[in-house]
């Protein structure tokens, strides 16, 4: 019954730590680039977008698909770098223990 009540305290305090790193989600920001830095965007700790920027010589009318195109690529860029750092506070949260199965990080 001991090592009940010791998970169980374990797991509140993963459950206080798991808000605690949802807060800091809010002042985490991510940046991706692409076409060599002629495109950026910026994502929040949870994924939304908060800016994109976009190289005056893009600004072409003939160039909208290419600008399309990058726009997205920066996206992604800054999506895996998200990943990257969700990753890595996950594992400095749990210890370095994997996640269990069908757990989702909070931006996905």
């Amino acid at each position: 019954m001991a090592d009940f009540m010791g998970m169980m305290k374990k797991a509140a305090e993963l459950q206080s730590k798991m808000q605690s790193m949802q807060a800091e989600l809010e002042a985490v920001e991510v940046e991706g680039v692409s076409g060599g830095g002629v495109v950026k965007v910026t994502l929040s700790g949870k994924g939304d977008l908060r800016s994109v920027k976009v190289d005056d010589s893009l600004m072409k009318p003939d160039e909208k698909e290419i600008l399309e195109d990058l726009l997205v690529t920066a996206h992604a860029d800054a999506r895996r770098k998200l990943e990257d750092v969700m990753s890595e506070k996950m594992k400095a949260l749990t210890g370095g223990l994997p996640l269990p199965g069908g757990f989702k990080l909070p931006f996905g």
